[in-house]
């Protein structure tokens, strides 16, 4: 089940009239991030224009990665899966709701001695973090993907990754933060922020203002436009990808793997998510040109797997609104949750790869497909940082698809940057600035 604006409301609260801090976005960073402030002893409040995990969070493959991800997003992802497997027991005493966290590993498995040989250069990175991630022989791959042996030269393996029910985990820890105390606001956007002495003051929402300290902006593909409205710069383009979910399958494997055309993951209901490589689309836009050169390396580096539309509203996007007053509609409420339809092209391909690569289970129907938009960054890494320009609000957005795994992580991040305490990680990489001061941009692993 997929959310849409139709969706019933499960959080209602009433708006305070002040809290400590405002989180901006019910996704998995935010709510992470209202988790730990809260459990700091804070008051927080949660506002997300439509429905609590309605977009990304809920929609995407599931996987608790830490394999071949980029380095300096590492040390933040070991600490998430790690909290992950924490917060799942501790989440179900609170809500009866089983995320389904399992650390059943996570495989590339390589067609070729070139995919190989690329794969064997993470082992270094591997090895400093004291992973346990490994080279698999031919055999070893065919032992854990139990159909059509033979395909496979070799793989990358991950024994501690793990796997969760998206759809489940995010809305599960919102109640959990419910339940601890925490507000959470479902259809209640955040217009604009507030200042006073030339810091944050609070937030102006589509039901009334709330007096805060701090905000944290966790509004995910949304959190460009709703800078722009403030003045503020933050480089951003949106990239849709299609999913979709078998029928109960045989078990032929209990994890996430990439398996040339296709991707899977084994479900807590029995079935499999399912996507395909190369079917990423980006649709046109004002902002492809506004940061068209911010993007120069990362569309060279991924040209193979993004494909350009120039359809679907084409006029429209190409003369978005980008500012309001804090008394008007906002785009927000306009268009509350992101909905796309899963691209036929995608699923089209998913059938195929399951036909080459995956015949026992190439059979089986798939009982539901969604498509979801994707936030992605210059180098395809996200920004956890206070705004210079705005004392008082932070800004965690940018994921570029690697949200919900490190989501636990980024929001014990997030809450230490707005408690003003030293950072547990060598944040760097991640600082606002580096789209303004003229770094390098250095795409990361992508997708």
């Amino acid at each position: 089940m997929i959310y849409s604006d139709n969706a019933p409301i499960t959080f209602d609260d009433p708006l305070p009239d002040e809290v400590d801090i405002v989180v901006i976005g019910g996704g998995v960073i935010g709510i992470s991030t209202a988790w730990f402030l809260q459990e700091r002893g804070h008051r927080v409040l949660v506002c997300d224009k439509g429905r609590v995990a309605g977009e990304q969070s809920s929609r995407n493959w599931g996987w608790i990665r830490q394999q071949s991800r980029d380095a300096d997003e590492l040390p933040i992802v070991i600490d998430s899966i790690n909290t992950w497997e924490r917060l799942a027991p501790e989440i179900r005493d609170l809500t009866g709701v089983n995320i389904g966290f399992e650390r059943r590993g996570v495989l590339y498995a390589a067609s070729d001695d070139e995919q190989l040989a690329q794969q064997e250069k993470w082992l270094d990175v591997a090895e400093q973090h004291q992973l346990d991630t490994r080279m698999l022989s031919s055999t070893e791959v065919d032992e854990l993907v139990r159909d059509r042996s033979g395909q496979w030269r070799g793989g990358l393996y991950t024994p501690s990754d793990g796997r969760a029910e998206p759809f489940k985990a995010v809305p599960a820890l919102a109640k959990a933060l419910y339940a601890r105390g925490g507000s959470v606001r479902e259809r209640c956007a955040v217009r604009d922020v507030e200042t006073e002495g030339g810091r944050v003051s609070g937030v102006v929402t589509e039901v009334g203002r709330v007096r805060a300290r701090a905000v944290v902006c966790a509004g995910g593909a949304w959190a460009t436009l709703f800078l722009a409205n403030l003045g503020v710069r933050f480089p951003q383009l949106t990239v849709r990808a299609t999913v979709a979910r078998t029928a109960k399958a045989p078990d032929i494997y209990g994890g996430g793997a990439s398996l040339g055309e296709i991707a899977i993951r084994r479900r807590l209901d029995g079935g499999y998510t399912v996507a395909a490589s190369g079917t990423n689309e980006h649709y046109i836009s004002a902002d492809s040109f506004r940061y068209f050169f911010d993007y120069s390396k990362a569309l060279q580096a991924s040209s193979r797997y993004l494909q350009l539309r120039f359809d679907d509203g084409l006029v429209d996007r190409l003369r978005p609104t980008r500012r309001w007053r804090a008394d008007e509609v906002s785009p927000f409420e306009i268009d509350r949750v992101l909905n796309p339809a899963p691209s036929p092209r995608a699923l089209m391909k998913m059938r195929d790869g399951l036909d080459t690569r995956l015949p026992k289970i190439a059979h089986l129907p798939f009982e539901e497909a969604w498509a979801g938009m994707i936030d992605v960054t210059p180098d395809v890494v996200p920004v956890m940082d206070e705004i210079p320009d705005y004392p008082g609000l932070f800004l965690a957005a940018g994921f570029s698809g690697h949200g919900f795994g490190i989501g636990p992580g980024a929001g014990r991040v997030m809450a230490d940057l707005v408690e003003g305490k030293p950072a547990q990680h060598d944040l760097r990489r991640f600082r606002f600035s580096r789209f303004s001061d003229g770094s390098e941009m250095r795409p990361g692993p992508g997708l």
